[in-house]
């Protein structure tokens, strides 16, 4: 026993002795490199998916998160690609992760929050440099011409440089800017089996502001945006597999008041106290689940979004039974056929 010990020990030393060689010396690192880039090119990402696959590419608020990109969620459908929102660094999440874009239809706004809107020309670009084959559409509330004609403007220099850089050929002009359609209510997008309707939300003082419904192959998930819980939005969740849901966890924004004001902050205080009307509070969410009969509740644009254990056990405790919190990176598996809903961690 005691020479198989010595000779696992042995081994180890070598083992790391060979793994020191390979990462600190100059013929190490060039034999490694190839191989390690190889391996990443050969990742297969997802482009079609029989029923609906949801990415969570961003699932934080304004409020600074570390580990979270703000509001963002891809809706895949057969080889269909929107986004609801597309809020900073959740283009980042969306590249680490590997998710395809090059099939990337629309991006469906909510409402032009910041914190909706900041990453939009990240996901123009990304898509535009994948091959997307037609131009990124913004579709929202009325103002969304305002936001498309923006974005476009704003990096209208960057794209020049772009297509001189790597040629027409491969970056198509028309390509890089940015399209925009107004909608109301309604059924907004009909085409291959997949339905998308809008439906409107209480964001106040945000009027009109929007979630979004997806119906394909018979499964169904509903995005609510930013809304306290209302009628229209259980009317639009009834029967849905999955509903995602904003969620805003009152005692921790509660104490984020109370010692803001303690530490002489008011300006801090008073934004903490504003808010606590604008979301839908975690203890509020249980009507969602008695009154929609939906499959599963996942909640995202977490307000705070919890940076440790301790504040995810106190937004947990208000949530109901059975609620899932999101993490960027997470993955909702929706397959035709069925009625599973599989969740992927990161």
């Amino acid at each position: 026993m005691r020479r198989f010990l010595t000779a696992l020990f042995v081994l180890a030393l070598l083992a790391g002795g060979a793994g020191w060689l390979m990462l600190e010396t100059r013929a190490g690192q060039d034999w490694l490199l190839p191989r390690l880039v190889d391996a990443a090119m050969r990742r297969t990402p997802i482009q079609v998916f029989d029923g609906l696959r949801v990415f969570m590419c961003g699932t934080s608020s304004p409020l600074p998160s570390s580990d979270r990109a703000q509001a963002c969620v891809a809706v895949l459908a057969g080889d269909d690609l929107f986004l609801v929102d597309a809020g900073m660094g959740s283009a980042n999440t969306m590249n680490l992760h590997g998710e395809a874009t090059q099939n990337l239809r629309a991006i469906l706004l909510t409402h032009f929050h910041s914190d909706h809107i900041s990453g939009i020309y990240d996901f123009n670009l990304v898509s535009w440099v994948a091959g997307r084959g037609e131009p990124l559409v913004l579709i929202g509330p009325p103002g969304v011409e305002r936001i498309a004609e923006g974005f476009n403007e704003a990096f209208a220099l960057d794209r020049s440089y772009r297509v001189a850089h790597h040629g027409e050929a491969l970056m198509v002009p028309a390509l890089g800017e940015l399209g925009a359609r107004e909608i109301v209510p309604g059924e907004i997008w009909n085409n291959d089996g997949l339905v998308i309707t809008a439906f409107p939300v209480d964001h106040a003082p945000i009027n009109p502001a929007y979630g979004y419904r997806f119906n394909y192959q018979g499964r169904s998930v509903v995005i609510s945006g930013d809304s306290n819980v209302v009628e229209s939005l259980v009317t639009a969740a009834k029967g849905a597999d999955l509903l995602l849901h904003d969620a805003l966890s009152m005692p921790i924004l509660a104490a984020m008041e109370d010692g803001a004001l303690k530490v002489g902050r008011p300006r801090q205080a008073k934004i903490f106290g504003d808010i606590q009307n604008y979301h839908a509070g975690a203890d509020t969410l249980g009507t969602l689940i008695t009154d929609t009969d939906i499959g599963l509740l996942a909640v995202y644009h977490l307000v705070p979004p919890p940076g440790n254990l301790l504040m995810e056990r106190i937004f947990k405790r208000d949530l109901p039974a059975g609620t899932v919190i999101t993490r960027d990176g997470m993955v909702f598996s929706l397959p035709t056929g069925s009625q599973d809903i599989r969740i992927i961690e990161p």
